[in-house]
């Protein structure tokens, strides 16, 4: 007679230090998601997961994944080091802080393609109008 093994997920106990870990770090992206006027709803689009699950990172009842860090930083308009916490104020002396620009283009970036395109020709106009101002003087 064969055994049949179900193959279940294994339920990995943190230490209390990773459990404050992952509050803070949901802390964190709560903050700056508010911070920077996305919704959880938006978050969840560009990660390309559920709000709820972005509900609970937030809260620090779920870890988020190494591999989405990246990408959340840049939509956040942070780098992974500062979303986790550490230190970057070393790394900001080398290499300045990130312009606000390019934070934006970041955000705009991770927008779907509608509204991509839409914030791009409000940008156009507002060049069109700004060189048209500047030859008529």
């Amino acid at each position: 007679m064969r055994k049949v093994i179900a193959w279940e997920r294994p339920h990995v106990a943190i230490s209390q230090d990773e459990r404050e870990f992952f509050i803070a770090l949901g802390a964190r992206i709560a903050t700056l998601r508010k911070g920077s006027q996305i919704t959880q709803v938006q978050l969840a689009q560009t990660l390309g997961i559920s709000q709820s699950t972005v509900n609970a990172y937030e809260l620090g009842h779920r870890r988020v994944p190494v591999s989405t860090l990246p990408l959340l930083a840049r939509t956040l308009g942070v780098s992974v080091e500062e979303l986790i916490g550490e230190d970057a104020s070393q790394e900001r002396k080398q290499r300045g802080r990130t312009p606000k620009l390019m934070q934006h283009m970041e955000r705009i970036n991770a927008l779907p393609k509608t509204q991509q395109k839409f914030v791009m020709q409000m940008i156009e106009m507002a060049l069109a109008q700004a060189a048209a101002q500047g030859a008529a003087r």
